[in-house]
């Protein structure tokens, strides 16, 4: 029988210092609340494996969770695997318990993402985001900022096959060289949300997939100098149907700019600059800067992902204040016994106390039973 014993917060070691809410922590919890889990669960549903005579699926929840993990902090299959073992707190927004449920491995994972590919649900689920969104009044549709991003793909040949993707091509920005892939997309200019999303290889120029990154009822565009056509001027607009598409006016070879164009580009670039957050939230937030697989479908699949979780993280703000209080995620398991294996059996358990409700901190207590 083992005697009764308290431990530190040094010795239990995953814990954190009371009063303490991880930046992790804190944007899980605002996921959580702004993402519509129902609707999208009852999207993909029709999809999902059923209960049979083999072993049950993983809880539909559960895999979509673990899903868009993956994208916010860009695990690989393996990598998603072991966190889901090793972080208490992915865990918990998994819906899963270290010690009474089973872990989904790598390839679990990995065939959830090949039923998402298959059925072409990331589409889906981009529109059904936007249809969230539409609904709560954030999206006003009456002009467009477009733009188009590289993401950039591995040109080694030490690989089996000995050549790089066939799918991605290489193009030239200024004097450098990229090989990849590009991603266009065309951004409400009142509110910053994306409402189209196109994928190409790096080498289609910007402009042949201007009306691709439009949705049809706006009355004016806007784009940088890879949407100008030639033999345009500041006071003739190109007209299409009744649709105006406003880019800056180049610098005359030899010449210089008047202060009337001066001005007209400086409004441009207040206007342009909002088709920049998406991209900054995918690149540097979310961390994807490179594809992770082969083809254009696959990679495709996963930023139009990325999309629909970058217009979640711009209008949260705006959202939390209709779905309630946000509280961190490490609340979920207030007085719930988390439990120790040791030889095959349960020898001991916590149970969370929190000293200060206000502050959201906790304490771990242990008490051993023999």
């Amino acid at each position: 029988m083992r005697s009764m014993k308290q431990l530190s917060l040094a010795e239990t070691g995953f814990l954190p210092k009371a009063g303490k809410q991880t930046r992790k922590a804190v944007f899980l919890a605002e996921m959580e609340k702004v993402v519509p889990w129902c609707r999208l669960e009852t999207l993909i549903e029709p999809f999902y494996p059923k209960k049979g005579n083999g072993r049950p699926p993983m809880p539909l929840g559960t895999m979509l969770r673990i899903h868009f993990m993956q994208q916010w902090f860009g695990y690989s299959d393996p990598a998603m695997e072991e966190a889901l073992h090793d972080v208490p707190l992915l865990r918990r927004f998994a819906g899963l318990d270290a010690f009474e449920d089973v872990m989904p491995d790598e390839s679990t994972i990995l065939r959830f993402r090949h039923l998402l590919e298959k059925h072409d649900l990331a589409v889906a689920i981009f529109a059904e985001v936007n249809a969230v969104l539409s609904e709560k009044g954030l999206s006003m549709k009456r002009g467009t900022v477009v733009d188009a991003t590289l993401i950039a793909a591995p040109s080694s040949t030490k690989n089996e096959d000995k050549k790089r993707d066939p799918e991605m091509t290489q193009t030239k920005k200024g004097n450098q060289w990229h090989f990849g892939m590009k991603a266009h997309i065309g951004v409400d200019a009142e509110s910053g949300l994306i409402h189209t999303v196109a994928c190409t290889t790096a080498k289609v120029a910007d402009i042949t997939m201007m009306e691709s990154c439009l949705h049809g009822e706006e009355a004016i565009a806007f784009g940088d100098r890879g949407y100008h056509k030639k033999n345009r001027t500041l006071d003739d607009f190109e007209k299409e149907g009744d649709l105006s598409v406003l880019t800056p006016t180049k610098k005359p070879a030899g010449g210089a700019l008047t202060e009337e164009q001066k001005a007209f580009n400086r409004m441009l670039s207040a206007v342009r600059a909002i088709v920049e957050h998406p991209f900054r939230v995918v690149k540097r937030q979310f961390g994807f800067v490179k594809v992770r697989y082969r083809g254009l479908a696959k990679n495709t699949g996963q930023i139009v992902t990325l999309f629909a979780l970058t217009n979640l993280w711009l209008a949260r703000k705006r959202l939390l204040p209709l779905v309630g209080e946000v509280c961190p995620f490490s609340m979920k398991c207030r007085g719930k016994p988390l439990y120790f294996m040791e030889s095959g059996r349960k020898s001991s358990v916590f149970h969370v106390f929190y000293d200060s409700p206000r502050r959201n901190s906790g304490v771990f207590r242990e008490s051993l039973r023999g």
